[in-house]
């Protein structure tokens, strides 16, 4: 598909998920306590970030922010 039929099949749904991010990051900031230095609000801002980047890819370095460090670790059974 070109780039502009991209753009023609997905723009309204690009607005609409920004207008969600949009309306989420005005009710953080206008809730009491506002978590300035919460960790998931930083990932958010990173992502947002990662979007003004130019190239392909976005969607992947997106995917490494929100993900947790591996751990070899983590089917072993913790003891009770």
């Amino acid at each position: 598909m070109t780039a502009p039929k991209v753009l023609d099949a997905y723009f309204l749904e690009a607005r609409c998920k920004l207008l969600d991010v949009a309306a989420v990051l005005d009710r953080i900031d206008r809730g009491e306590g506002a978590p300035l230095n919460d960790h998931r609000v930083e990932r958010i801002r990173r992502s947002i970030e990662a979007l003004l980047e130019s190239g392909p890819g976005r969607a992947e370095r997106i995917q490494e922010i929100f993900s947790l460090e591996y751990d070899p670790e983590w089917k072993i059974p913790q003891p009770k």
